[in-house]
């Protein structure tokens, strides 16, 4: 730990390239400040998260003011007027993180953290703890900050994501997040499709692995999607050999991206999906375009 003057311990870490616009660390750190130590009233442009490792300080934020101790969790919204302040017989030993980001507020909000509650508790530090060193040793100063900038968010949604698991009891969940069993097993056939259909997919495979029976997954797929998997599977191949066909790629080459390893066999599914063949199909592409 380094010195300073108004710590007892103290030492951090800052990004020098924090460009991420989804969600950026700035900086991180950890300390035990003097007695009575205190920061604010003041407000930052940047969310500030504090971890309490031991000892005691209190938190103030608009109308909330509450005493911390070991296994608190305090969050400074950017605009908010705030101020923290260590005990005059047991100062708090903290860490912290500071971000910024398009979707920081938005990933606070899904682990029961906003404005009018900025305040978790999870009894145990030590977990929380490795997660605020690991973000902090990130910042080595070294020849590469665009790679210590990634680490370090990676670690920050770590410690979130640690955040939600812990504070989930209380977290609100849209009903939309809590499908049924066999909806979510859908949505799952779906996104594997979607994902995968450049591959030699067994619907019977599929269906063995979600648990299901092919004819009772067929059925329900078809209930939500109006396809059956083979069908959804061939629409989906189908639509991006229509994107493909749009650039330089040989119909060798389209017909191998989507998943046929036969040329002929693709060129035939193509014209009975859209009544015309692939080259036919791109020569319209290239006249509507000219």
């Amino acid at each position: 730990m380094s010195m300073n003057p108004e710590h007892y311990q103290f030492s951090a870490g800052f990004n020098l390239l924090p460009d991420e616009r989804d969600l950026a660390v700035l900086f991180s750190g950890e300390g035990k400040p003097h007695p009575a130590h205190k920061i604010g009233p003041s407000v930052h442009d940047y969310y500030l998260i504090h971890t309490v490792l031991d000892g005691v300080g209190t938190f103030q934020s608009g109308n909330i003011s509450q005493t911390c101790t070991a296994g608190d969790t305090f969050v400074i919204f950017p605009g908010s007027l705030f101020s923290y302040q260590a005990d005059l017989n047991t100062p708090w030993h903290y860490v912290w993180v500071g971000l910024q980001g398009d979707i920081a507020q938005q990933l606070l909000s899904e682990v029961g953290i906003t404005r009018d509650k900025p305040l978790i508790h999870i009894e145990d530090t030590s977990e929380l703890y490795r997660f605020y060193e690991r973000i902090r040793l990130s910042f080595q100063q070294s020849a590469y900050p665009r790679l210590e900038s990634l680490e370090a968010s990676g670690w920050l949604r770590l410690l979130l994501h640690h955040f939600g698991l812990v504070n989930r009891s209380i977290l609100p969940v849209h009903p939309l997040e809590m499908p049924d069993v066999i909806d979510r097993q859908i949505d799952q056939a779906i996104r594997w499709i979607s994902l995968q259909f450049y591959q030699q997919i067994s619907i019977d495979h599929m269906a063995s692995t979600l648990g299901y029976h092919r004819a009772h997954l067929s059925k329900v797929f078809k209930q939500k999607t109006g396809l059956s998997p083979k069908q959804y599977l061939l629409k989906v191949r189908m639509d991006k050999a229509k994107d493909l066909l749009g650039g330089s790629l040989t119909i060798d080459q389209v017909s191998s991206s989507v998943g046929f390893n036969d040329a002929l066999y693709f060129s035939k599914q193509f014209r009975k999906w859209s009544g015309m063949s692939p080259s036919e199909f791109r020569n319209k592409l290239r006249m509507n375009k000219g």
